[in-house]
């Protein structure tokens, strides 16, 4: 199922690209039909299909799902029964998600295969760059990539993140010389344990090299702009190092000093002090650019929750364009940016076929979601259900090619590594087509109402960790009567605001408020989120202390008559459990009589699966 073709090819690269689109119907059916022949006789296929591998069986047959109903066999894996239940490949570890089940992260099945067809995905970003941007060969890319932590589970399987899985596969520590991909970081320095060790690192390797740099990024924008934040913390520490040619005593981990002492071999005061001078400033505006001046974009996926941190990226830029190439998943990966130099705010991927089977659950236009109501081992449904007037619709999944211009959808995906049907979570609007394959932009995760980072809250978890944090307030007599929260990216890292209404008992008076209470419930709030938050709370530390801001009594009717005035319907109004209109932040914090921070850094460690017994 996967093509091959040398990456140095753009040629090559871009038939391929043209090839895989233009089949799309047919590369869909193939892809189909692989993975049920392939895995007919697993437990789960084989308890539907009873041997008949059409796609009219599977469409008929096979439920479409949530993680809550393929969570028993992914935990019967993960304590050590054999894979032939969801897969007829072994499967070799399992890829933790940024999204959370019972406030652990998903886990996602993965095969030494689908890291092949990893690598071909990134591969095909390669042509692409190339036929937008010249002269990518001529030098470097300054990228920060970093590991995150991960687990065994009692049947062995590694349990970790998709990249972290990647970065650490002889797929990528292996792989052939590109002269295209050429990166300022030695693997090393990715590969550190400590994350700070490795940011350090990477950012005076890049520093070192400043001059060969042509692009520079990280996965997310908020991640990119961490590392701006470091390098205005340790820019001092890291010209020092360059002026002595000697690294920090601090960085104790082995491979990375002896990765990074190649390029400090020699002591450089004139770079040192270009540096300092560069970076003197009263104001870091366009900082990329003055530091690595032939760099000619930043690569940082900026779509869904990262493009808030459009803005603030185009400060530091210099007028650099921000370039999301990609569009992926735990799950598998998914599209590519056709277009990789427009505008962020606009940016659209296709869906490349042959990277799993795609199926899409239209979504209602204005309200933007699909009634949750599917589920596995005794489904009442085999694909979505839709809300119209107040009663249950059902709604039919429908493949990629048939999809409708200006239309919106959830995701759902057939992959080759033992999902079958499995709901994403991903609402997609179609803004084109690229050939016969359709382009499009992705427009927020399914619930999810705050992310700062890779952290996704939900409306109910926000609920549950409120609801733990107001029983403080019950002795002083005090009533919680409204609540709303805001992701604040104003600073880095960002954190979460919430803003309460609160009033004593029996009165609408506010009395003073006691402020070590007000920290305890930010501080129990933090607590009450999933394990995501707070591991990037902790050890990432890329999100800051949780804020609540008290506000006066009418706020949030203020804040009604605002959305009704925007034309919500007075009888059918709630209030939104996360704001994000400019005017409605105004209303609110025009309002506040007090600001509360989370003291103390929530627990956090490395979650743990029970061994059945």
């Amino acid at each position: 199922m996967l093509p091959i073709f040398d990456p140095n090819d753009n040629e090559a690269g871009l038939k391929l690209l043209e090839d895989l689109t233009n089949n799309a119907c047919q590369i869909q059916q193939q892809v189909l039909e692989y993975i049920l022949t392939t895995n007919l006789h697993t437990g789960y296929l084989k308890s539907f299909l009873n041997g008949d591998s059409s796609r009219e069986n599977f469409k008929n047959k096979v439920p479409v799902v949530n993680y809550e109903d393929i969570k028993p066999y992914i935990e019967r894996i993960a304590n050590g029964e054999p894979s032939s239940i969801i897969s007829a490949q072994p499967i070799t570890e399992l890829l933790t998600s940024s999204g959370t089940s019972g406030g652990q992260p998903k886990m996602m099945p993965s095969t030494a295969e689908e890291l092949e067809r990893k690598t071909f995905f990134y591969n095909l970003l390669v042509p692409i760059m190339n036929k937008y941007v010249d002269g990518l060969d001529q030098g470097k890319g300054m990228y920060l990539l970093f590991t995150k932590p991960e687990i065994s589970t009692p049947s062995g399987l590694t349990a970790r993140p998709v990249l972290t899985s990647y970065y650490k596969s002889s797929n990528f520590r292996n792989r052939a010389f590109n002269r295209y991909n050429v990166y300022t970081s030695p693997d090393e320095t990715i590969l550190c344990p400590d994350s700070k060790q490795g940011m350090y690192c990477q950012l005076l390797c890049g520093l070192v090299q400043r001059e060969e740099v042509l692009r520079v990024g990280a996965v997310f924008a908020s991640a990119f702009l961490r590392a701006i934040k470091f390098l205005e913390e340790y820019r001092k520490e890291l010209c020092s190092n360059i002026r002595t040619g000697r690294l920090s005593d601090w960085i104790t981990d082995l491979n990375c000093r002896n990765a990074v002492s190649s390029f400090l071999s020699i002591p450089n005061s004139e770079l040192a002090d270009l540096i300092e001078v560069e970076c003197s400033g009263k104001s870091c505006e366009g900082i990329i650019k003055k530091l690595w001046p032939r760099t000619k974009y930043i690569e940082v996926i900026v779509t869904g929750s990262m493009a808030q941190y459009i803005p603030t990226l185009e400060f530091y830029s210099g007028g650099l364009p921000l370039v999301s190439t990609m569009y992926g998943s735990s799950e598998c990966y998914l599209g590519i940016n056709f277009k990789p130099l427009s505008n962020p705010y606009d940016v659209s991927y296709t869906l490349i076929p042959n990277m799993a089977y795609f199926e899409f659950l239209p979504v209602d236009k204005d309200n933007k979601k699909v009634i949750q109501d599917v589920q596995c081992n005794g489904a009442t449904d085999h694909n979505g259900k839709q809300e119209e007037d107040g009663k249950e619709k059902d709604v039919e999944a429908v493949d990629l090619v048939d999809v409708k211009l200006g239309h919106y959808y959830e995701l759902v995906v057939t992959t080759f590594t033992g999902l079958y049907r499995y709901r994403v979570g991903d609402i997609l609007m179609v803004t084109g087509f690229y050939n016969n394959a359709p382009q499009f932009r992705f427009v927020h995760r399914r619930n999810v109402v705050l992310s700062i980072d890779t952290d996704k809250t939900n409306e109910e978890d926000l609920l549950k960790a409120v609801t733990q944090a107001k029983v403080l307030l019950e002795p002083l007599g005090l009533l919680l009567t409204e609540y709303t929260s805001f992701a604040d990216t104003s600073s880095i890292p960002g954190h979460y605001v919430l803003f309460w209404e609160l009033k004593a008992q029996g009165t609408n008076d506010l009395p003073e408020l006691d402020p070590i209470t007000m920290e305890k419930c930010c501080s129990t709030v933090e607590e009450s989120l999933d394990s995501i938050y707070r591991r990037c709370r902790k050890k990432d530390k890329s999100i800051g202390p949780l804020e609540i801001r008290v506000v006066t009594h009418g706020t949030f009717d203020a804040l009604m008559d605002f959305c009704v005035s925007q034309g919500s319907s007075v009888n059918q109004y709630k209030t939104p459990r996360c704001i994000k209109s400019e005017e409605a932040f105004k209303i609110l914090d025009s309002r506040v009589v007090g600001r509360f921070f989370s003291k103390k850094t929530p627990f956090w460690e490395p979650f743990r699966i029970e061994t059945n017994k």
